[in-house]
């Protein structure tokens, strides 16, 4: 036991070598990470704020401008123009220079005050739906209220001072009260940034050794493939911790994300996440014996799956239901799921052990595999 103890430290220390030797991929892996928070948090903003919106009032009258002033106390809305003739709208949106164009009609007044239904056109640039399907809600929510304002004024005066709603809906939002994207996006691109990295960095393990010519000296030796596989993946679980604890600081302090549950524990969740996925690097490794070819497969197998199937971008329950199946492998939905739990709702190891053993399980399955598939033998010749 202690041999082999003593023979994954020394295997340990000469990756570390390795390694640090290799400064372009040291300083990819140990700051690249937080830099791309810093970026990509920036980037990645899902808040609908300062939509452009064109004007086009033909009635002119006091009333309409009361109407159009409740859209300029929001952040949300901001009106860029005033458009003088309907064929101007066309050319704007075309442009993008405005996103969403409202006619107000003649005679908007006399109509509404004479207790009329008034149509207000709204033209809305649908090539982002997500943002027309926003920007289209709260215009609704700002006429709505404009509406029920007006309707109140009116019963003022016919000498009714109030009026009682019958249900009264209060609400409070947990966990993300600000309702701020950036809280759920920080954890996620934690969660994506290290699945790449650490697949990436250990994708290069085994089939440098092959390149180099060194992997006929280690089978020399020996070694198991149990010990080889665990004495390359100590460094790497290393470079993880510092990775997960350095970008949890950037988001803490730079983006002011929170982090309401044991920082201890999304730290051991994080080792052993990325343990499964190092691991996944070093079978990838061991079947390629190319670096270059590697890299290629661990970017395939990782990224594209982890930023699209795991939920972090687009609902999985929103998906067709052979794609849900499908993310089921995808170990990223799991550490997703835990982050942000441990940072947005503060719960603890008990309401998070379905997904620790689906993570478990990934890791002693990567682990099967790269021992079956760690050759320790001479390729024929």
């Amino acid at each position: 036991m202690l041999r082999s103890l003593n023979r994954i430290l020394t295997l340990a220390e000469k990756e570390w070598i390795q390694i640090r030797r290799d400064l372009r991929s040291l300083l990819i892996s140990l700051f690249i990470p937080a830099a791309m928070i810093v970026l990509f948090g920036y980037a990645l903003n899902m808040d609908v704020k300062n939509i452009s919106v064109g004007v086009f009032d033909q009635d002119k009258s006091a009333f309409s401008r009361s109407y159009l002033e409740r859209f300029s106390h929001t952040e949300y809305l901001v009106i860029r123009r005033h458009i003088e003739k309907y064929e101007d709208i066309d050319r704007l949106l075309d442009s993008g220079e405005i996103a969403m164009a409202m006619i107000i009609p003649l005679n908007f007044q006399r109509d509404y005050t004479s207790g009329r239904s008034v149509p207000v056109q709204l033209l809305v640039d649908g090539s982002d739906s997500t943002a027309a399907t926003i920007s289209i809600g709260y215009v609704k929510a700002i006429t709505n209220q404009f509406n029920a304002d007006r309707s109140m004024d009116n019963l003022r005066r016919a000498g009714i001072s109030s009026m009682r709603m019958p249900i009264d809906i209060r609400t409070r939002i947990w966990y993300n009260p600000t309702l701020e994207s950036k809280n759920f996006i920080v954890p996620g691109l934690i969660v994506i940034l290290l699945t790449v990295i650490s697949a990436l960095i250990a994708s290069l393990t085994i089939s440098r050794e092959w390149e180099r010519g060194t992997m006929e000296t280690l089978i020399t030796t020996p070694v198991r493939r149990i010990e080889i596989i665990f004495g390359k993946l100590i460094p790497f679980i290393l470079i993880g911790l510092f990775d997960t604890i350095f970008c949890i600081a950037v988001g803490y302090f730079i983006f002011d994300a929170p982090l309401k549950g044991s920082f201890l524990l999304f730290c051991a969740l994080a080792i052993l996440y990325f343990s499964g996925t190092s691991l996944m690097g070093i079978l990838i490794s061991s079947a390629t014996r190319v670096q270059v070819m590697s890299i290629q497969v661990a970017m395939w197998v990782t990224y594209l799956p982890s930023m699209i199937l795991s939920g972090f971008i687009f609902p999985i329950k929103n998906m067709p239901s052979v794609l849900q199946v499908m993310t089921y492998i995808i170990p990223a939905r799991y550490l997703i799921s835990i982050v942000n739990s441990i940072a947005l709702k503060g719960v603890g190891l008990a309401f998070l052990w379905t997904q620790v053993l689906f993570l478990l399980g990934f890791v002693v399955l990567m682990l099967m595999l790269s021992i079956r598939k760690m050759s320790v033998s001479l390729p024929e010749a």
